[in-house]
């Protein structure tokens, strides 16, 4: 008997969220705490991939900026264990305010800077389409790496180191496995604000402004504003991606401001399938995995990424998840 393709989808997403979750569980109980940190990546990069997934993947707004959230997320937290390891003020006029290790103070503060962000590339950006609006995206992502590159006080193009790890109340971060679950739990919050937004009238909207904007104004609502809320929330979610993965490396630096760090993100979207929910999280998976085992075998690791990709660009529409789970409806 044939499994129904929604219940076979729902299968492989709850599978992969397992694996994740008890993969690293038994590493740290094997004492590996290299792999409880390879998951960690993992949850992380699928967190960012997430947020440009809303973008492009619900929205059909294909930026090539989604570094600049990234970077910035981490930078908010770079900066902000800068100052509290050594007490300074990060501003002295006209409020002195301190550096705190709290991620509960972290976290708003990287997405609220995101935000503020996304709103102002969004609101000039979306005023266009096509590749007119990835170009946009990727002038401004390559302004702030500039700015960062040029900013002395925070490392330059040297980066910012980050000596003491943020703290979460209640649990120590600088434990391997206690860091992940705080990882998996942001991811976890990122899917499911996904998928509560697509099902929602919002999100029949921002669907509708993806295939046909001009039936979508005929109903009474404006794509412009539907898909700049989308574009800010999906900025958010992947600038607090770009927080936890500071705090994971010990380090930031203008490389995850780069346009690099943007295709690598979208390559993740791609790999897992645009438009999946959990696309994201099988993308991510399969990039980490084959940057672990291939790149300890070969420099040129990237060129077997490049094939995996055409493959998937040529062969298999829905990417991983198309694979695993079948293609979606509106494929």
């Amino acid at each position: 008997m044939t499994v129904p393709r929604i219940h076979r989808e729902t299968w492989v997403n709850w599978t992969l969220l397992g694996l994740l979750l008890v993969a690293p569980v038994i590493a740290n109980a094997l004492g590996e705490v290299y792999y409880v940190n390879l998951a960690t990546r993992i949850a992380i990069v699928a967190m960012a991939a997430v947020g440009l997934n809303l973008a492009i993947g619900y929205g059909g707004m294909i930026s090539f900026g989604h570094a600049a959230f990234f970077g910035l997320g981490g930078y908010v937290a770079g900066i902000s264990a800068f100052h509290a390891f050594d007490m300074t003020p990060v501003l002295s006029w006209p409020v002195t305010m301190t550096g705190t290790d709290n991620l509960l103070v972290i976290w708003p503060a990287a997405m609220l800077a995101c935000a503020v962000l996304a709103l102002a590339i969004g609101s000039i950006s979306l005023r266009t389409s096509g590749v007119y609006f990835i170009m946009i995206t990727l002038a401004f992502a390559q302004m702030i790496y500039y700015f960062a590159v040029s900013w002395p006080t925070y490392g330059g193009e040297d980066g910012l180191p980050i000596y003491l790890r943020n703290q979460f109340p209640g649990l120590d971060s600088n434990d391997p496995l206690s860091f992940f679950l705080i990882c998996f739990v942001a991811l976890v919050l990122a899917l499911a604000i996904t998928a509560r937004l697509m099902q929602s009238r919002f999100g029949a909207a921002l669907s509708m402004a993806r295939i046909n904007e001009t039936r979508l104004a005929t109903a009474g609502i404006a794509p412009y504003p539907i898909r700049l809320v989308a574009f800010v929330i999906s900025a958010v979610i992947t600038g607090l991606a770009g927080a936890l993965f500071a705090d994971l490396n010990g380090f930031v630096g203008p490389s995850m401001l780069s346009w690099h760090r943007s295709g690598e993100i979208m390559v993740i979207v791609i790999l897992g399938g645009v438009g999946r929910l959990y696309g994201p999280l099988s993308g991510a998976i399969l990039f980490v995995l084959m940057e672990t085992l291939l790149g300890g075998l070969t420099e040129y690791w990237l060129l077997f990424l490049g094939l995996v990709l055409l493959f998937v660009v040529l062969f298999a529409r829905g990417g991983v998840m198309g694979l695993l789970a079948g293609r979606a409806r509106h494929e």
